[in-house]
């Protein structure tokens, strides 16, 4: 009896051990680079307003990267739903799905709401305005987010080094 115990007991020290060991959800491969102003302007303008969101400067732009999306769509979304992930849910900074959406990690989280922004046929191919309304139909919601978005700065705003 002492003995299937000691064993049960060795199997979970071991199952901790190895969760821990590993991230558990590593950046896609293709970093941007550190100087990229987009990026700077992201985390500096989380950390100005004491936002937990800063720490995902890096995964709001490649994942608008990866999906043809403007650079300041994520972060401006997540700073109106949820004050820059102040006040997130489920790792949800986008109040996706009416906040009901569960994410495992928040940085799954980034990634998911840029893939369904980017490809979902309730997005794709439409215009800024557009898509802000399907996302909250509320007229004053597209001000908002807009709003952010300017204070980022412009669209066109490029990674050192790239014209």
């Amino acid at each position: 009896m002492t003995k299937a115990i000691s064993r049960g007991l060795v199997l979970v020290a071991g199952l901790l051990a190895v969760q821990s060991a590993a991230d558990p959800d590593p950046r896609p491969a293709d970093a941007i680079v550190k100087t990229d102003p987009r990026m700077l302007r992201v985390k500096q303008f989380f950390l100005d307003r004491e936002c937990p969101a800063h720490i995902y400067a890096e995964d709001f732009i490649l994942a608008a990267d990866q999906h043809d999306l403007d650079w300041r769509l994520l972060p401006s979304l997540s700073f109106i739903e949820s004050g820059g992930g102040k006040e997130a849910y489920n790792n949800n900074m986008f109040g996706w799905d009416n906040c009901k959406q569960r994410f495992r990690t928040t940085r799954e989280g980034i990634y998911q709401v840029a893939l369904r922004l980017g490809t979902s046929r309730l997005y794709r191919n439409k215009n800024l305005d557009q898509m802000l309304l399907m996302y909250n139909p509320r007229r004053e919601y597209t001000t908002a987010v807009k709003s952010v978005m300017h204070t980022l700065g412009p669209a066109s705003l490029a990674p050192e080094g790239v014209f």
